[in-house]
């Protein structure tokens, strides 16, 4: 719903693209992942692509928290520091809290807008839901160009994105303005026959 800046963005973004990280990870678990290390053997064999792009945006150590109260999963809070090192007791107590508080105030806020009541939060900032829109559209308009399911066109948008070393926000954005066109696979019998 936020990233408080660039680096919190792109880390966010990168996971999206990547298929992996840590975020992804504290959903799937329901519990923390605390990546004091992006550089360490244990890092990189956990996320191969995510721990060496994530240090190049900057973050040396990831923290994702997800925000969940019992079943109801609500999203997850991510971290990062630009140096390497674990959160200390107090750090992680705090990270703790605000993991709670954030899935509080969402639950509240989901709430609100269902009654129709006016205060609190009114959904994710316009510039972040935008992206996701954006990518929503691109893959919907994917399943028509291709010819394949919803599932199959997210995968070619997010490889697109990650072979051209591209933020996939900007390849949804060329493919809903239609200044790209993905094209379909080749049946690899056409191939040898051609």
């Amino acid at each position: 719903m936020l990233a408080t800046d660039e680096v919190s963005e792109l880390l966010a973004e990168l996971e999206l693209t990547l298929g992996e990280g840590p975020g992804r990870d504290a959903a799937a678990a329901g519990g923390p992942v605390l990546a004091s290390d992006l550089g360490d053997a244990g890092a990189v064999q956990r996320w191969p692509v995510f721990a060496a792009a994530a240090c190049e945006a900057g973050a040396a150590a990831v923290f994702a928290f997800p925000l969940q109260v019992g079943a109801i999963r609500a999203g997850v809070m991510g971290l990062y520091r630009e140096r390497t090192g674990p959160l200390n007791a107090f750090q992680l107590g705090d990270a703790l809290v605000f993991a709670d508080t954030a899935t509080l105030l969402l639950l509240e806020s989901g709430r609100q807008a269902a009654d129709g009541a006016g205060a609190g939060l009114e959904g994710p900032p316009p510039d972040l839901a935008g992206h996701r829109a954006e990518i929503d559209q691109a893959t919907g308009m994917l399943t028509e160009q291709l010819g394949v399911g919803i599932a199959a066109a997210f995968i070619r948008l997010r490889a697109y994105a990650y072979v051209n070393d591209l933020r996939l926000t900007d390849v949804a954005r060329d493919i809903v303005a239609r200044r790209l066109r993905l094209q379909p696979d080749s049946d690899p019998s056409e191939e040898r026959d051609g």
